[in-house]
């Protein structure tokens, strides 16, 4: 099977060319952002025998925003099913992206919901045990960190397709010269990234953002590092991180499923310390 940069794969149409249209112009997720997608990490071996790494979390999580948005969710099977045949076409050694996406479907003809998987490549398998090293930049979010609190219009901690601030914040990110962004609150607390969760060392214990109020998204790779730290005998915690201690902790990351552990060096342009061997322990409990 020859190496191919992306595949895709549409629930009741099977795999199509990655070049055909898959949605309509009424399609509501494109004219209104009314959807939700979730993503994973693709591992491919140099025999070509592709992995999703933690695929029945990322798809419970998907479950979860659907039903906050009142959008009917194919069967878990259904979108195995999809995913299995997706596979079926990927052999590119090193590691790819895995999006699946749902939609409200088509606003003027109906038929139900639009789900449709996606797989990109990314590039070559990070060294195990390798950190990988980011600069970012702090932007408020404009909101006190419990915003969410009696808010549940508001979706937060939904994946939805609506991530134009997102995409907006990491452009102000590069043009202030930084890689990414760590949001903040009113009130003066780190939330998380636009695409991440946030990670922090503190005092001997591994810290996160909590969901809830804050109204950010449950990490999936957050919660895998939580749990193999605590094997090794690290004390976890979520809990609201003032944004001053970002400078003094001994160690920041924005995580996520597909680049895993990234290790903030620089915030604001004032560089970040690290614990030594913390961050090579970080991305071995992720997985990378």
């Amino acid at each position: 099977m020859s190496e191919i940069p992306h595949v895709v794969a549409v629930l009741g149409r099977g795999l199509v060319d990655p070049d055909q249209a898959v949605v309509t112009a009424d399609d509501l997720g494109l004219t209104r952002g009314d959807g939700c997608f979730d993503s994973a990490r693709v591992v491919t071996d140099l025999a070509g025998v592709p992995l999703v790494v933690d695929l029945d979390d990322h798809l419970h999580r998907l479950g979860r925003s659907a039903r906050a948005m009142a959008i009917d969710m194919p069967h878990l099977l259904e979108w195995t099913r999809l995913v299995e045949e997706a596979l079926s076409q990927w052999s590119t050694p090193g590691e790819a992206v895995l999006k699946l996406v749902l939609t409200r479907g088509r606003e003027w003809r109906g038929g139900g919901p639009t789900a449709m998987v996606t797989i990109t490549h990314r590039g070559p398998s990070a060294v195990a045990g390798s950190p990988r090293a980011i600069t970012a930049v702090t932007l408020t979010r404009g909101h006190p960190s419990d915003a969410f609190t009696d808010a549940p219009w508001l979706l937060g901690g939904i994946k939805t397709l609506s991530y134009v601030v997102n995409v907006a914040a990491q452009r102000e990110a590069r043009s202030r010269g930084a890689d990414d962004v760590i949001f903040t609150t009113t009130d003066g607390y780190a939330l998380d990234g636009p695409t991440s969760g946030l990670l922090v060392a503190r005092g001997g214990a591994l810290l996160s953002t909590p969901t809830g109020g804050t109204g950010i998204l449950e990490s999936v790779t957050v919660a895998a590092i939580f749990e193999a730290a605590r094997a090794d005998g690290l004390e976890t915690r979520y809990e609201l991180v003032p944004v001053a201690d970002l400078h003094t902790a001994d160690g920041v990351w924005l995580v996520s499923s597909g680049r895993g552990p990234a290790l903030v060096t620089a915030l604001d342009g004032r560089p970040l310390t690290t614990a030594p061997g913390l961050a090579a322990r970080v991305a071995g409990w992720a997985g990378f």
